[in-house]
This record gives structure tokens, sequence and C-alpha cells, in this order.
């Protein structure tokens, strides 16, 4: 295969369920397109079939692929994603699939030119939120307020599970990352920012899943320490290698 215009990662961890339809759509999508792509899954610690579900499919689908990650964090399932995609647009893809999967190309040339750094926004204008409860609503509201205000002003939604990356940029900044979970995007985002990396907030269609992994609690806690690593870090020179 020549080498693809757009890589898909996928971390998926637990995801033996939801996977089977994902990757349906996947194929869907990248068979349609012009330009060649792929579609690589990472598992990272599932207790699960979800490495066989994906493997089964990989196997009877080209351009698609599985790689195991032992260690569970959907961090390290995207780093390494990303540093082993070798496609010039690098897009993570949340397993759900809560934004319809041929929004993608809303994130690719020619619908976006001039960017490093795409980033799926249910806040920016434009952007529709269907079937989500009030509650969750204002939790990711509040949770985006403590970032904006700690590391990242003017993001309005940074936490929605579909980026997109130039490849120089993606294996830039996944090569300084250091945290292993959830609020990895964080950040990758405070270091493209440090970077002059240019970032745009790309409005989305995004459907509300009941199954959603995401603690409101416990992830808002976890955020708040990890906002405040990654303020330490910048203190203390960790980023200094990435960073010019």
């Amino acid at each position: 295969m020549s080498i693809p215009h757009l890589s898909i990662i996928i971390p998926a961890y637990n995801e033996e369920d939801r996977l089977p339809n994902t990757l349906a759509q996947a194929f869907s999508f990248i068979q349609a397109q012009s330009y060649p792509s792929e579609v690589i899954v990472v598992e990272n610690g599932s207790q699960d079939s979800t490495f066989q579900v994906a493997e089964g499919f990989a196997n009877h689908h080209e351009n698609f692929r599985v790689i195991q990650e032992k260690e569970s964090g959907k961090g390290l399932a995207v780093r390494r994603g990303m540093l082993e995609a070798q496609g010039e647009y690098r897009f993570m893809c949340d397993a759900d699939l809560s934004m319809p999967i041929d929004e993608i190309s809303n994130f690719l040339p020619p619908a976006l030119v001039g960017f490093d750094v795409a980033i799926a926004s249910r806040e920016a204008p434009g952007a529709v939120r269907y079937n989500e409860p009030l509650y969750r609503h204002l939790g990711g509201r509040a949770v985006n307020i403590l970032i904006r205000a700690l590391a990242l002003p003017g993001l309005h939604d940074t936490q929605c599970g579909f980026k997109c990356f130039r490849a120089e940029a993606a294996e830039d900044l996944f090569g300084c990352q250091t945290l292993p979970g959830w609020s990895f995007d964080v950040e990758i985002l405070f270091v493209a920012r440090k970077r002059s990396y240019k970032i745009v907030e790309v409005p989305i269609s995004w459907y509300f899943d009941a199954e959603s992994k995401v603690k409101a609690v416990p992830d808002a806690l976890r955020m708040g320490r990890d906002l405040l690593t990654v303020r330490r870090n910048y203190r203390m020179g960790v980023y200094n290698d990435c960073i010019g």
C-alpha cells in the first residue's frame, strides 16, 4: 500500500460489543474515499475479547491492523497508535462513534486547511448535541472551565474523543506525552500551544451514549490532578526537549 493519506486510530478497552459495528462503519468510510487509508485498533488491557474481535476483523479486511498495548490507559493507546501510524493525517476516533464517522471528512483537506491540530467540538458554533442529559452537559462544562483556567484558555471542548493531527505534529506531540490516561488530550494540546501549532475547533454532531465509560466525579478529580501535573512538568522543564 502507498503511504496513507489518512490513519484512523481507535483505542479500544473492553469494546467487544461495540467494535464490530464501529469497524464495519470505518471500513465503509475508507472504501468510499478516493485516497489510501489505514485503520489501527489499539487494544489496551481489555478484560474481554476485544483483541480477538479486532484481530478477526483485520484478518479479513485490507488496511486494518491491530496493536496490543498491554497496559490500560486511553492515553497510552492513542500514543501508541499515533506513533505507529503512517498517514499524512492521523485521526483519533472513540470506539463508540458518538460522532458520525462521515464527519471525518470535515477534518481533512479540502474541507479544512492550514491547521496542525483539529479538535472536534460540541461547543463551537454549528455543533449539535443529541440526547445528552443535563447533568452530563453541566459536568462537562464545569471541567472545561477548570481546563481553560489552568491550561488551555480559549478552547471550549478539549475532551471530545475525535481529533486530527498532521503527521509531523502527531510525531512531535505524542513523543512528548507523559500522561497515560483520560487527561492526555490536555497535555497534548498544552504542548501544542507552547510549540505554536495551529489548533482549530471543528463543530460536530454528537450523540450521547448511555454506555459511556466517563465517570463524572472521579474523572473530574483526576483531571484536576493531571492539570496540576502538566503545569508542574512545564515549570520543571519536563517538556524542554519537545518545546522549542
